[in-house]
């Protein structure tokens, strides 16, 4: 059986923000990559409830949590076809997520 790891490193000012994020994956030949921020769930199924690490550093505009809550949403709503099928939950999700993008951004005009 092959196996990978992926490793996550936070750098962090002393005040515990993070300042940089760091992740790899064994799996890959790449370098570790760069990121503003990261949103990571696991789901416990004996205690049925996900586990989650959301974090992002200093330079993570509003602009850019924007996008990535909408990329975020959408990737989750093409994981939930996936796995359920059900279409109309889907669109609805997506709906979401194409609605909550626009008005971030005219948030961001005021």
């Amino acid at each position: 059986m092959e196996q990978s790891t992926i490793t996550i490193d936070v750098k962090l000012d002393p005040d515990k923000i993070p300042l940089q994020i760091l992740w790899n994956a064994s799996a890959s030949a790449e370098d570790a990559q760069s990121a503003k921020a990261m949103m990571l769930a696991f789901w416990d199924g004996k205690e049925k409830s996900a586990l989650r690490i959301d974090l992002w550093t200093k330079e993570m505009m509003m602009d850019e949590m924007g996008d990535f809550f909408y990329q975020t949403l959408m990737t989750m709503a093409d994981t939930y076809n996936r796995a359920t099928h059900q279409k109309e939950l889907v669109d609805d999700l997506k709906k979401f997520a194409a609605d909550f993008y626009a008005r971030s951004r005219k948030l961001l005009e005021k």
